[in-house]
């Protein structure tokens, strides 16, 4: 009788993605490319109703932009340390005139609220799509005129974004990947041939089991998989998650339906009803 011999799989094999590219362009699959960008918050919380109804409306508007064609996922994550780059953001550098004294005390001011605020805790949101494509030459312009398009969608709610290259998204990850480590040092001309960028970002090992939890390297993590049933959400449940003080990663992965589809299912419910 043979003994049947379990396949150890590589840390770089578990990244699920072929390659990135300098610009931020991402090979997935075989045929499959995407592209990230930041974006900010907005004061929803604390807007009046007609205002807040209005942010509403506008992403709704950005959400329907997006066509069967396009695959979507919006990503939210909490982080203990890395201040610096919020910092850098309320900095306000001097001009050298009179008020430089009342820049540098409003400056400090803003980064002690920053720092008590947030707990230590930095929250970031990024949105990621994905197109299918025979090659990058083809899928490059298409991205990018997404891009521009979900960029002047969120505009248009006072909602500032900002595209990622290649290393700031291979940050992204190795983040997630090495929560305690040392800062990314990466440059794209660190790649000599036979590289892959999987290597500059991988753990040592990661180590799963049948339940789930599993472990990266030497920290211990849990995924979960939430199934939204309910008639009504609040609006404020995607803020009571995020407002947990703990080291959180949150996607949202959105898969449009042809226009032609979705009313076909609509019928479909209305006449089981």
């Amino acid at each position: 009788m043979k003994r049947r011999t379990k396949k150890i799989i590589s840390a770089q094999e578990t990244i699920p993605y072929r390659e990135m590219s300098k610009d931020g362009i991402c090979r997935v699959k075989r045929n499959v490319y995407s592209k990230s960008l930041q974006f900010f918050d907005v004061n929803y919380r604390l807007a009046q109703r007609d205002d807040q109804a209005a942010i509403f409306e506008g992403w709704c508007d950005c959400l329907n932009y997006f066509d069967s064609g396009v695959h979507v996922q919006i990503s939210f994550f909490n982080r203990h340390g890395g201040m610096q780059e919020y910092e850098s953001v309320v900095d306000i550098p001097p001009k050298g005139d009179a008020y430089d004294d009342i820049r540098q005390e409003y400056s400090d001011m803003l980064k002690e609220k920053l720092a008590k605020g947030n707990n230590g805790i930095t929250r970031s949101k990024y949105i990621t799509f994905a197109i299918e494509s025979e090659g990058i030459s083809d899928a490059r312009p298409r991205l990018e005129r997404i891009e521009a398009d979900i960029r002047n969608n969120l505009k248009a709610s006072s909602v500032r974004s900002s595209p990622l290259d290649g290393t700031k998204r291979l940050k992204l990850m190795y983040d997630e990947f090495h929560p305690d480590a040392s800062p990314f040092d990466f440059s794209f001309k660190d790649l000599k041939k036979g590289d892959s960028t999987k290597d500059f970002i991988a753990p040592n090992r990661f180590v799963f089991g049948k339940s789930k939890s599993f472990r990266i390297n030497d920290h211990y993590c849990s995924a979960c998989y939430l199934s939204l049933l309910a008639s009504e959400i609040s609006d404020r449940m995607l803020a009571d998650f995020l407002d947990l003080e703990i080291d959180l990663s949150l996607c949202m992965h959105l898969s449009p339906i042809d226009q032609l589809e979705a009313v076909k299912l609509i019928k479909g419910k209305v006449s089981d009803i």
